[in-house]
Order: C-alpha cells, then sequence, then structure tokens
C-alpha cells in the first residue's frame, strides 16, 4: 500500500461485543465518527482532559482486560493526549498497588469487586505501598456499595470518579467524589447530551424517587447503536427514536441524581415481592469474611423464586452458613433474607470483574424453563 493518505481516509470506531453475562454477546455498532484521522474530537476529548484530568505527563494503569469498551477507550484517550499506559495481565490486588507505586501511576480504573479484593488485604500489605502519586480513580461497570466507596475514600482521598454507561452508547452520568459524599449512593447526573428516566411496566414516565426501568434520551440522535445483524434486539432496546434503556432498574431523585436498583433481568420475585439482589449482595459484602458474593432467585414450588447467595470468603476467613445468615437476618427484611447460602473457592467473574451469573444459575433452573 502506499505511504499517503487514502483519498477518503477517516476516523473508525470498534465493534466491541457485549459482555454476555446474561445471555449471547451482541456486536455494538455505533456510527462512524466521520472525522479525518488527525482531527480530534474536541467534545469528547475535553471530558477526558477536564473530567479525569488527562495529560501528557499521566500515567495510566489498566488493570483490566483491552477487548472491554471502558479500559480500550480510556486507554485510547491516553494515546491521544500522549500519556504513559502500564496494563496489567490480569488483576490481582496485591500486584495492583504495587503497581501504583513502581511506576508512579496518576490515573487507573476500577470496578467495585477490585475494590473489595484490594480493601480486604491484610492492612500490612494494603497500606504498604505509596499510593500519593495517584490522582484520578475512576470506576463504572456495577453498583458500588456505598460501605465500601466510602471506605475507599477514606483511603485514597477525594479522588474517585464513578460514571454509569455501557458500551452501547458510552457515558451516561458521571460524579465524582465531592458530590457523592452529599449524595451517597447515587452515580452522578446525566452527562451534557443525554437525559435520564424512568418509567413503569407500561412505559409512562414515573415522578421521582420512584424505582423502574431506567431510559436514557440522546436529543437529535435517533439511533445511537445498533446491534448487528440483530435488528429484533435492537428494536427491543429502544422505546422509541433516540429513547433507549439498557436493562438497568433505578430512580431519579428531585435534583436528577441517578441512583440505580439492579438490572431488570436479576431481580427476584418471591412470593409476589420483588428483590433486588445488589441490595442483597451489598449488605453481604459487609461481613469480615466475604470478598465476594452473588444473590440470585432459584426455584421455589410455594413462592415462585427464593433468594439464593453464592459467596466467596477471604483467604484463611472461613465464615459457616449460619454465621452469615445471622449477620444478613440482622440488616435486611424477612423476606429479603437468602433461605441458602453457598460457599464457593471462586465466583465466576470475567476479567473486566463482571460476574458469569448464568453458570451460577443454570444447575437451580435446569428443567424449570431456565429463567436466567
Amino acid at each position: 500500500h502506499p505511504t499517503t493518505p487514502i483519498h477518503d481516509e477517516s476516523t473508525g470506531f470498534q465493534m466491541l461485543y457485549s459482555s454476555g453475562t446474561t445471555g449471547r454477546p451482541k456486536g455494538i455498532l455505533r456510527p462512524l465518527p466521520g472525522r479525518p484521522v488527525d482531527e480530534l474530537d474536541e467534545q469528547s476529548m475535553a471530558r477526558f482532559l477536564e473530567t479525569y484530568e488527562y495529560d501528557p505527563d499521566m500515567v495510566y494503569l489498566s488493570p483490566a482486560p483491552m477487548y472491554h469498551a471502558a479500559p480500550l477507550a480510556f486507554s485510547i484517550a491516553v494515546h491521544r493526549v500522549g500519556g504513559t499506559l502500564v496494563i496489567m495481565e490480569k488483576f490481582d490486588a496485591a500486584s495492583c498497588l504495587g503497581n501504583i507505586e513502581r511506576h508512579r501511576v496518576t490515573h487507573s480504573q476500577f470496578v467495585p469487586t477490585m475494590f473489595i479484593r484490594m480493601l480486604k488485604l491484610p492492612d500490612e500489605e494494603r497500606l504498604a505501598p505509596d499510593l500519593a502519586t495517584l490522582r484520578v480513580a475512576i470506576h463504572a461497570a456495577a453498583p458500588c456499595p456505598v460501605e465500601i466507596k466510602q471506605r475507599m475514600i477514606d483511603w485514597l482521598g477525594p479522588i474517585l470518579v464513578e460514571y454509569w454507561g455501557t458500551s452501547e452508547a458510552g457515558v451516561f452520568t458521571r460524579v465524582d467524589s465531592a458530590d457523592w459524599l452529599q449524595h451517597p449512593g447515587t452515580v452522578g447526573r446525566p452527562v451534557p447530551g443525554f437525559e435520564v428516566f424512568a418509567v413503569d411496566d407500561a412505559d409512562a414516565r414515573l415522578p421521582p424517587g420512584e424505582v423502574g426501568r431506567l431510559f436514557c434520551h440522546t436529543p437529535g440522535r435517533d439511533e445511537p447503536f445498533s446491534y448487528w445483524n440483530a435488528p429484533d434486539k435492537t428494536a427491543a432496546a429502544y422505546l422509541r427514536p433516540g429513547v433507549f434503556t439498557m436493562g438497568d432498574m433505578g430512580r431519579v431523585d428531585d435534583d436528577g441524581w441517578i441512583f440505580l436498583a439492579d438490572r431488570a433481568t436479576n431481580m427476584i420475585i418471591t412470593g409476589g415481592v420483588n428483590v433486588y439482589p445488589a441490595e442483597v449482595e451489598q449488605v453481604l459484602l459487609e461481613h469480615p469474611a466475604i470478598v465476594d458474593v452473588a444473590v440470585f432467585g432459584v426455584p421455589d414450588e410455594e413462592w415462585g423464586e427464593q433468594v439464593k447467595a453464592a459467596v466467596e470468603c477471604a483467604e484463611g476467613h472461613p465464615a459457616t452458613t449460619d454465621e452469615l445468615l445471622a449477620f444478613a437476618r440482622e440488616r435486611l427484611g424477612r423476606h429479603k433474607v437468602p433461605r441458602s447460602i453457598d460457599v464457593h473457592d471462586r465466583l465466576p467473574r470475567q476479567p473486566n470483574g463482571k460476574l458469569y451469573l448464568d453458570t451460577l444459575k443454570a444447575p437451580y433452573w435446569d428443567g424449570h424453563g431456565r429463567r436466567i
């Protein structure tokens, strides 16, 4: 090929696949930017420069693999500003902290599971590395338990920046540590170009404070994404042109702050009562022995579903199921307490921290319609 540019040379865009945690991964087609390759998207880059303090002197640690949207997009932006990338082959809590000290890391991005594993390291191991160079700790991908995030801020300082978004449409909301401390549990308010609201089962818009399916509106963009060779799945994601959902449940308060409840597909209906697994998981994670947890529904002849928990205990900190159930009863309403708890050596998570929930649920739902 010649070294001179082709006549219609323009910037492309990655086609990633959805995580596949609750079904077959889908190819995500985003509109092409249509810009020359040497022309920056000033609006997008401004968000990195202003919100995440990107600059040529930054050192960005990526503890997650590049085949996921966030590590790839944030790393591309590091290259755009001339920063330095440090990429881990796989996440390990102690190695991650060691890399921050060794490479004088200024920025990194995490998921809540990574926070939990770092916090549950022995203090002598967790506090030994010098993390003073770290200026921005970005996190996303799943709801972060309030208690876990508060401990991270207490440890690292008010340097956490959280966002809610997807591979399909990018970042919807954002919140820094100062605003989060005023509104604990929020994933932020919409970024420019997005509107977020909740709807009920009849697709009617809900008033502030009520939990429903969250929809995003992108004025002027009738179809910000589509699924490759899957028109039915594309149509199912849209309420109307420019208004789409990723299946998250949550609420929007009077001031526009957004709070996630759980994925709609994760909700457990037991005896006609809705239980959001994320709430139960956050409580169980407060137990000092638990380093990871998954809560899901399993068949029950009388109640339709019952609440089930699978946990992973920290090395050297075993806990009995009776102890864990008693802990849950003290902190949860009766209908939310797991009926049973299984202890696993390791929960099946992807390298980006997302859980393969189907793997845990399938043995219980085989022969029962497989509600997974």
